[in-house]
């Protein structure tokens, strides 16, 4: 098929590399402006920005798709299918309706649980047991279209957000493809009223991580926010960030390290073992090397995160 591709972070670029080793025809890919970033504030192209221009395809940054122009542009490339998955930009009708076969969207979720900006985060912070990536017809709604292919995957007891991503990104990439060989003979199965869920932004007040709440939900949050924006505590004045973890036998104080091997940590009910953590300015360690420039002993209380 001919293609109109939109997106724009690391997740997207699996899909794209895998529509063009399925012989599709990438007719342009859209994807967001560069961006400052980093310590010089120096204008950074996305992801898919910088994999299009290795593959040598023809390349659009538009700050918006409302102005006639744009969506003129848009219409004249002739698409079959526009395949949308993390893009960025809310896509208007003019938008929607251009390719002849419409707009289709990689959505890391099972819909219609976790519509929105931020499905795998809310996925793990909230303790789900399974997620997955559905494959949606776009319709003017937020992540309201119908669903074409769906497939489920359990959530790991000790999966952060970063493997989690990574691994519901290479599905998206085999399912889209999949839908596109098939697109003749798949039906359009709309999404049910029961169940609606909203994935919103990441707050980053979300971050602080409170030890008087139960283990089930300390570690929820940890692995839900690792690698980005990082569950935070405080420890002598240092916020510290707390990369991975797992659920630990165990009492006391909520916040208090245990006489256990590893670095243990008391919640409100049960503890949770900190397994990978980052102070500032340094590089992320397992817990045995992070103790070691600093031990933790039992006793030891860990601040809420009032930095």
């Amino acid at each position: 098929m001919r293609v109109i591709f939109m997106g724009t972070p690391e997740f997207s670029v699996p899909a794209l590399d895998a529509l063009v080793a399925a012989g599709h025809e990438i007719a342009a890919v859209y994807t967001q402006p560069p961006r400052p970033a980093g310590r010089g504030k120096k204008a950074r192209p996305s992801a898919v920005h910088a994999r299009a221009e290795t593959l040598g395809l023809e390349l659009r940054h538009p700050r918006s798709l409302k102005e006639a122009a744009e969506q003129e542009a848009f219409a004249a490339l002739g698409a079959d299918v526009a395949v949308v998955v993390a893009y960025g930009l809310i896509l208007p009708p003019a938008i929607l309706e251009a390719p002849a076969r419409g707009c289709l969207n990689i959505h890391a979720s099972l819909l219609p649980r976790w519509r929105g900006a931020a499905p795998i985060h809310r996925a793990i912070m909230a303790g789900d047991a399974e997620t997955g990536v559905c494959i949606m017809r776009m319709e003017e709604g937020l992540d309201t279209g119908p669903v074409l292919l769906r497939e489920a995957t359990a959530i790991g007891a000790e999966e952060t957000t970063g493997q989690l991503h990574d691994r519901l990104s290479r599905m998206g990439a085999r399912l889209i493809v999949e839908a596109l060989a098939r697109l003749d003979d798949l039906a359009a199965t709309p999404q049910p009223d029961e169940g609606v869920t909203y994935a919103a932004k990441i707050d980053k007040a979300e971050a602080r991580v409170d030890w008087a709440r139960p283990a089930r939900e300390v570690d929820a949050l940890i692995r839900g926010l690792s690698p980005f924006p990082g569950a935070w505590i405080s420890h002598d004045g240092q916020r510290i960030k707390l990369l991975a973890s797992r659920r630990a036998e165990g009492r006391s104080a909520p916040g208090e390290v245990l006489d256990r091997p590893g670095l243990v940590v008391a919640c409100g009910e049960d503890a949770v073992a900190l397994l990978r953590l980052q102070r500032e300015g340094r590089g992320a360690q397992d817990a045995e090397e992070f103790l070691r420039g600093r031990p933790m002993p039992p006793g030891t209380r860990l601040g809420r995160g009032e930095t």
